[in-house]
């Protein structure tokens, strides 16, 4: 679909979808009131054996002040992950939308998180085709297809990112590359040894890789020269995906398909620590994956990590000493603000976590099926992303939702024309949805 205001997306006065509130009240919700104390479960999250903690019902939730970022450079917002609270302006409106190229289909899946770097957003199909438009606007600067032509389907996978002045494009069919960020035109390519799912990281004149066969690379920014390399544990199942390092200082932390989780000086590409976030309690052949697939993200002096088989840790950044740990499973990237995290749970339920011990706040389920009676239409949720005091989810059913970070109650609902493809990006007060039929959507 051509760029403009496009009828499939509801915009206010035409049919935002709200509860308990009028057309004249914001998607984002009322501004809120002090939240009342007490636990908030839901009936679904007891069930599943998640539950709030009463000893700290009453523990007020405070965050730190909404700022406007002007960029989102890689996948989860900056090489650590940590985007705390991000601006957004109240009534976001549709103003452009455009097809990045080839959707999601039994082959090929987008994988890429839009990048944002100063006036200009990136893009990136499942065909590894790379756009850069006026994040603004939606003009079109330029397009670089790098699918190579012998290639056969289902080599989809990688992601963007931006560093030293460049775009860094990992792929599913096992090449590195450095674009032009004016132009789109290739500075160098590196052939990696296996297929990658996972967006680069980069940070210090070094790009960050890690392959589905579980090693990470580092490659020389300027001219994709190898310096080191790491060889995890091997998995023999994995999940669709993966996940980026992240990266602070001199640590690189490293999420692998195995469960480990492994920290790595940046410069020798020696191991610092390791730890394996494989569930202790094993249930059934699926929630037995002991696969990262979702971002580690770097906090302070602490990792924050969840695995897809039921861990979910805090580790001391330096020593690698794990500081608690829960039963919370996910795949989705945890978002870190103030002394709270939250996280979206494989059982579809948004948990506020006190970042101290890893006690829960609250709980929050979200719709599982598009038809709950019948328990058909799996809805998978990305997700979250906290602007001006809204945690933000989209599904793959077409519907983003608001939340309130401070209590988990539902303020709003969103009607998108398909699918979430990933988790919604923030950048200088507007809102990016990127659909599984390869929709770019923009908000201001």
């Amino acid at each position: 679909m051509g760029m403009g205001m496009r009828k499939g997306l509801l915009i206010l006065g035409l049919g935002f979808v709200l509860t308990g509130c009028s057309l004249a009240d914001k998607w984002f919700g009322e501004d809120e009131a002090p939240p009342l104390p007490g636990a908030r479960i839901s009936i679904q999250s007891v069930d599943k054996g998640l539950q709030a903690d009463p000893s700290i019902s009453d523990q007020r939730i405070v965050l730190p002040q909404p700022f406007k970022n002007t960029y989102w450079t890689h996948n989860g917002g900056n090489p650590a992950h940590a985007m705390f609270h991000l601006s957004l302006g109240d009534i976001p409106r549709e103003s452009w939308s455009d097809d990045i190229g080839e959707e999601s289909d039994g082959d090929e899946l987008i994988l890429a998180q839009p990048i944002v770097v100063e006036s200009v957003l990136f893009t990136m199909d499942s065909r590894s085709t790379v756009k850069a438009y006026d994040r603004l606007t939606g003009r079109v600067y330029w397009e670089k297809d790098l699918d190579p032509n012998d290639e056969d389907d289902g080599f989809f996978g990688g992601g963007i990112a931006y560093g030293d002045g460049r775009i860094f494009v990992s792929t599913g069919f096992a090449r590195v590359f450095a674009l032009d960020v004016r132009s789109g035109d290739v500075i160098w390519s590196q052939n990696a040894p296996a297929p990658i799912r996972a967006a680069p990281t980069v940070n210090g004149g070094r790009v960050f890789i890690v392959t589905l066969d579980n090693q990470t690379l580092a490659l020389a920014a300027d001219d994709g020269r190898r310096l080191w390399s790491h060889v995890g544990l091997q998995s023999e199942t994995s999940l669709l995906g993966g996940a980026s390092p992240a990266i602070a200082g001199r640590k690189l932390i490293v999420p692998y398909s195995s469960g480990e989780i492994v920290a790595i000086d940046v410069i020798e590409g020696e191991e610092d620590w390791n730890l394996n976030l494989s569930s202790v309690k094993k249930t059934d052949p699926l929630t037995d994956l002991a696969h990262i697939k979702a971002m580690p993200v770097i906090d302070r002096d602490r990792v924050i990590a969840i695995s897809h088989s039921g861990r979910m840790v805090a580790i001391d950044l330096k020593e690698g000493v794990r500081l608690w740990d829960t039963d919370i499973g996910g795949v989705q990237m945890p978002w870190v603000a103030g002394e709270f995290i939250y996280v979206l749970t494989n059982d579809s339920q948004i948990a506020a976590v006190r970042r101290q011990d890893g006690r829960i706040r609250w709980i929050q389920s979200l719709p599982r099926f598009t038809d709950p009676e019948d328990r058909k239409g799996l809805v998978a949720w990305q997700g979250p992303v906290l602007a001006s005091d809204r945690l933000i989810v989209a599904g793959s059913h077409g519907e983003a939702i608001s939340l309130s970070p401070y209590t988990g109650d539902i303020l709003g609902y969103l009607e998108l024309p398909d699918g979430a493809a990933m988790p919604p990006v923030v950048v200088g007060n507007s809102l990016y949805f990127l659909t599984a039929e390869a929709e770019i959507i923009a908000m201001q």
